[in-house]
């Protein structure tokens, strides 16, 4: 069986939905200051990598939210609380590792921004250090437990189809947005901002995130 979304979705909710999600995207986060920073550090392709990584995480949560696996962390206190401490100190042992580095070493000054001066970051970690930042926090799985739902019409069918073409507009519109922010990052910050300092910034806010979601409440 084929389903598309004008059979799954009438107009007026698909564009209310849109509506909410570029407005939630367009909405300074955390997500976004970690692109930023990573930008700063690494380059543009990082910030890319970085925002892609994010909302891969986006989809597991939609999965997830799909197959009710949400449900846990919102009827047990427990399990949310494990998450997100799992999640807050990945993020403050990842940030106060890059801080220790800089103070280990002291990478030259480059004029000609993070890609001649910094080091350079793997792919792969850039893109599964961004997909665990969004998975490893619980209130993502809240949200899209509480968010997603409203726009689903268990009446029309296909409720699992209906939520992953609801995830994937939104990590879509992540994946613009945080890219946008990227470019922005890496065109006015690149020439301001030292080696070092990239790395002490990317390492501040990772462990300010961390502690962030280490004190968020359900």
């Amino acid at each position: 069986m084929h389903w598309a979304p004008c059979t799954l979705f009438d107009a007026a909710t698909f564009g209310t939905y849109l509506a909410a999600a570029a407005a939630l995207v367009a909405a300074p986060g955390p997500g976004q200051a970690l692109v930023m920073a990573r930008t700063l550090q690494g380059g543009l392709r990082a910030g890319l990598l970085t925002s892609v990584g994010l909302n891969l995480g986006t989809l597991l949560h939609t999965v997830a939210a799909a197959l009710g696996l949400s449900a846990l962390l919102l009827a047990s206190a427990t399990a949310f609380t494990v998450v997100k401490l799992v999640g807050a100190v990945y993020l403050v042992v990842l940030g106060a590792r890059m801080l220790l580095a800089t103070l280990r070493e002291r990478p030259a000054v480059s004029p000609e921004g993070p890609e001649s001066g910094a080091p350079r970051i793997v792919r792969s970690r850039l893109l599964l250090h961004g997909a665990l930042t969004g998975v490893l926090n619980p209130k993502v799985a809240l949200f899209f437990l509480a968010f997603l739902p409203q726009f689903v019409r268990p009446e029309r069918g296909a409720v699992f189809v209906q939520f992953m073409i609801l995830g994937l507009v939104l990590a879509t519109l992540g994946v613009t947005g945080d890219s946008l922010v990227a470019v922005i990052a890496a065109r006015t910050g690149r020439r301001m901002v030292a080696t070092a300092w990239r790395e002490r910034l990317t390492g501040t806010v990772l462990v300010a995130l961390g502690v962030r979601l280490a004190l968020i409440q359900r």
